[in-house]
């Protein structure tokens, strides 16, 4: 009698969860340095595009439009409208510096040249290259604000010495654009996604935002919803040190930018993960 004996099927582990907590490492920072270098080549083309159109709005509405409007009140202190509109706009250039970074280029890395393939050859994980981008995308934001702030300083719009603090609150600004705009870099399939991003998220944000006009000009309804707007917190953090005053309430408005922040990574690392079913 032929005795069989069968082998017990091979249990095969459970992959894990792409919604765990981030795992991260020293290891983004090869990843920062890479695109650091890349970049170098083109710094200059790359600053003159970035600060280009926000100075043509400053100087545009700025100056032209100012002209008309004259003082603009802010929680009843009126101010030039230049410097009304130059608070707001130094806001806007931080997310549309980090959300363009985040978005094409970030793309054009992870899907078009497979760069992040080939980074993961490497003893480099996936999260820590998430996290490079991020950081990378903050930095060309913080990179176009600083030099759009030192022009400002040089037409004379403000000159408080809180604009340090600013400078620190836009490089959170620019960390968070950055994260939300990592989401839709994980759910593109092309070039083309893009453009809902831009047209349903970031153009209604830079008008509902006070950047060009105070909110209180909105109804009652969309006050309420511009409010938790990101944008709108980073406008109300930063107008204020314009204007050599310290913000009302600024905590409310710095938890409101981290949770953003936090929350908006940590949805990026996890689609990013289900892509690349890590």
């Amino acid at each position: 009698m032929n005795n069989v004996s069968s082998a017990a099927p091979a249990l095969t582990p459970p992959s894990p969860s792409p919604w765990r907590p981030p795992e991260l490492s020293l290891r983004w920072w090869p990843v920062f340095l890479r695109n650091l270098l890349v970049w170098r080549k083109l710094a200059l083309p790359s600053l003159i595009g970035n600060i280009a159109e926000p100075l043509i709005w400053l100087v545009a509405f700025g100056y032209g439009m100012g002209a008309l409007v004259g003082q603009v009140s802010v929680d009843g202190v009126k101010v030039p409208y230049i410097l009304f509109l130059a608070s707001g706009s130094i806001c806007m250039s931080a997310m549309n510096a980090a959300s363009f970074e985040a978005l094409y280029s970030a793309f054009s890395r992870m899907h078009v040249q497979k760069t992040w393939d080939g980074i993961m050859n490497a003893p480099v994980g996936l999260d820590d290259i998430v996290l490079a981008e991020m950081l990378w995308a903050a930095f060309k934001s913080i990179f176009t604000v600083t030099a759009i702030l030192f022009v400002m300083l040089g037409l004379g719009i403000s000159h408080s010495p809180k604009l340090v603090v600013a400078w620190m609150v836009l490089i959170g600004a620019g960390i968070t654009f950055s994260s939300i705009a990592l989401i839709f870099n994980a759910l593109a399939k092309g070039y083309d996604f893009f453009t809902y991003y831009f047209t349903l998220f970031m153009t209604p944000m830079m008008f509902l935002s006070g950047v060009f006009f105070p909110l209180e000009q909105l109804p009652t309804a969309v006050q309420a919803v511009a409010a938790w707007l990101p944008l709108t917190n980073a406008v109300a953090l930063v107008r204020p040190l314009f204007m050599d005053q310290w913000p009302a309430g600024w905590w409310v408005h710095a938890v409101v930018l981290a949770v953003y922040a936090v929350a908006s990574f940590w949805v990026a690392l996890s689609l990013t993960r289900k892509r690349f079913r890590a």
